[in-house]
């Protein structure tokens, strides 16, 4: 799992931008759920993206999908909610897979 200085990092060198905001944003269900990764399902899909767009603008909308895809490495697509439904099926092909079951 990438640090919040890495998710920063990668948006600073890809957008010109650190976007703080939307990569604590993406995590700040965490702290609902320390040391489990499954606090991805409330934010890290499609519509979480949507939501940054909304509040944030395009490029934002671009670093939460930095960040989603730099959580999902060998994941081929942005999941959606419905992959949350089952996210053993969303992520079986992830570096992240036995961390999140």
């Amino acid at each position: 799992m990438a640090s919040y200085k890495e998710h920063c990092e990668d948006c600073k060198l890809i957008l010109g931008n650190e976007w703080y905001v939307v990569h604590r944003w993406l995590d700040e269900m965490y702290r609902l759920t320390p040391g489990n990764l499954m606090h991805r399902a409330y934010r890290h899909h499609d519509e979480g993206i949507a939501k940054v767009k909304e509040m944030w603008g395009e490029e934002a909308a671009k670093a939460a999908e930095i960040h989603i895809r730099r959580d999902f490495p060998g994941l081929d697509h942005i999941p959606t909610v419905k992959d949350w439904e089952d996210p053993k099926n969303m992520i079986r092909n992830s570096d992240q897979y036995l961390e999140c079951i």
